[in-house]
């Protein structure tokens, strides 16, 4: 018996179908547009992370702050979605979203996160990995004070990660945000809301090389300190 409110997809053949057992084990690109080594590496994890954001947002790659973030819930089960960079120094890279959603449960319940930037042009990636923590009241509400007017009501209305009764029920409810808060000049962040930290343990910067040997260097913390260690690709 279907759950209520589901959608029911049909498997049936609706056509031909492309031949993936052909295409998908030919496709691959030579990486040639660049290499790292370790005297080029900024001071800090962070410094070399805010380089190669700032370095991808300047060859006009959409969304360069994007990231994959990573989670796991009690049971071990893997999840992954992109979620945007807010926030970047030396104690972690920050995201903001609902405190009800999926995401932060299993945040809640493991206390771990790792988050990819895949800068698929630049034929680079970073991974970083590490405990979590929600950020400072104040920290949300400098950066929800500077979110357009739109993304805050859609904050406001949204059940994150819950079924809902079709799109219908979603323009009702930001509808009915916007009725409440038609007077108010500055909406107030909502208490199911705000930011979380990744206090990394480890960051690694890929950058693709011919034959596959690509230059993968980490910074991994130990005892508080940070030691740099070039990986096999």
């Amino acid at each position: 018996m279907p759950e209520a409110n589901s959608t029911q997809v049909s498997t049936a053949n609706n056509g031909p179908q492309p031949d993936t057992a052909v295409a998908l084990p030919g496709m691959r690109v030579s990486y040639d547009r660049g290499s790292l080594h370790e005297d080029e590496l900024a001071g800090t994890w962070f410094e070399q992370l805010q380089r190669w954001l700032d370095e991808a947002q300047a060859a006009g790659l959409p969304d360069a702050n994007a990231m994959v973030l990573a989670t796991a819930d009690a049971e071990g089960r893997p999840s992954s979605r992109s979620v945007l960079c807010k926030g970047l120094d030396q104690y972690g890279v920050v995201f903001y979203t609902n405190y009800t959603s999926a995401k932060s449960h299993d945040l809640l319940a493991t206390r771990y996160a790792a988050a990819t930037f895949p800068w698929y042009a630049m034929q680079r990636q970073v991974n970083v990995r590490g405990e979590v923590e929600r950020v400072s009241s104040a920290d949300t509400a400098e950066y929800w004070s500077g979110r357009p007017r739109g993304s805050q009501i859609g904050a406001w209305a949204s059940p994150q990660s819950r079924v809902v009764d079709g799109r219908r029920a979603l323009e009702k409810a930001l509808a009915k945000v916007e009725r409440q808060f038609a007077d108010t000049d500055q909406l107030p962040v909502p208490p199911h809301w705000g930011g979380w930290r990744i206090r990394p343990d480890f960051v690694e910067f890929w950058q693709g090389r011919r034959d596959r040997m690509h230059d993968r260097l980490r910074f991994r913390r130990v005892d508080g300190s940070w030691h740099i260690e070039r990986l096999a690709p």
